[in-house]
């Protein structure tokens, strides 16, 4: 049995002297909700592309249920549903004749349009024209095209793009549901941390096309490494002294960072000795959010923290 659902070799994609993904090495395990992250145009989408065979990569592999998608595309197809960018519909057709044309072409039974439009919520929608329908509802339209035929994986490529409160919420609590309710692996991504913190036990975090993080939300918090925040004056005079001492230095507003220290107290007595003014001073760890920032600031490499 593979021990990974989804999984890239060194995957690359080049358009002419640019590359938009280099060297990815995803690892996503069966039963997963594996949040992918990054700026826009860090290449999330190319990725996605490459993993449904719609874009060829440069070199590298990718490998879903255990078999080679150059190789095997049609028949692994079969058995995976994806949202890629903006859906389309026929907005003269109702919910339920916009899924029927999908339920044709994938040759799957009637039961299977229903119950997609039970899961997400269109049963009492279905006879409504889609051009009536809210961008929320249109999204989980297509949510229900995804998953005619009940497939084990998944794709959904900024599926809330657009989308309110309250409207992420449905999504977020629809794709918790797929997953618990059905067993499905889901890919699902965005440029937004606290929307994937939400819904996923596992991220991979993309940046000018390099991952940069692959793991577990528990394994992205340990990342977190603990500072000495604090507030003091003259900053200027303070700044001289941590450099002279050696001390790496970050600075937010009114604090300065200490990277590299962790006693509080030894810092205030050798501000205070040296007639600095402490105003604040605490122990900090950076917040899930920061880090993200940090991660998609630097340039990435492929074997940080993966699984």
């Amino acid at each position: 049995m593979e021990k990974y659902l989804v999984e890239t070799n060194n995957l690359t994609k080049s358009f002419g002297k640019f590359t938009a993904v280099k060297d990815i090495n995803l690892k996503i395990k069966k039963g997963v909700i594996y949040g992918f992250l990054g700026p826009n145009g860090a290449g999330k989408s190319t990725t996605i592309r490459m993993l449904l065979g719609l874009v060829n990569p440069t070199k590298g592999k990718v490998k879903v249920f255990g078999k080679s998608i150059n190789k095997n595309r049609i028949d692994i197809l079969k058995n995976v549903g994806s949202i890629v960018e903006s859906p389309s519909y026929y907005g003269n057709l109702t919910a339920y004749e916009n899924l029927y044309i999908t339920k044709e072409i994938l040759n799957v039974k009637k039961e299977d349009l229903k119950k997609a439009l039970e899961i997400v919520g269109l049963s009492e929608e279905k006879n409504k024209k889609v051009k009536k329908f809210s961008l929320g509802m249109k999204q989980r339209l297509a949510i229900a095209q995804a998953i005619l035929g009940n497939p084990e994986l998944l794709i959904l490529d900024e599926p809330t793009n657009g989308l309110d409160p309250s409207g992420i919420r449905e999504i977020r609590f629809l794709i918790k549901n797929l997953t618990k309710k059905l067993g499905m692996t889901v890919l699902i991504s965005s440029h937004i941390l606290s929307e994937i913190e939400l819904i996923a036990s596992e991220v991979g975090i993309i940046n000018k096309g390099k991952l940069v993080f692959q793991g577990t939300i528990d394994e992205l918090h340990k990342n977190s490494v603990e500072q000495i925040k604090v507030n003091v004056k003259p900053k200027e005079q303070a700044l001289k002294y941590f450099n002279s001492k050696g001390y790496k230095v970050d600075i937010r507003n009114e604090y300065i960072y200490l990277k590299n220290c962790l006693d509080p107290s030894s810092i205030t007595r050798e501000l205070v000795m040296n007639d600095l003014d402490v105003y604040h001073i605490s122990r900090y760890k950076s917040n899930l959010e920061e880090m993200f920032l940090s991660f998609t600031k630097k340039e990435g490499t492929n074997d940080i923290n993966t699984f």
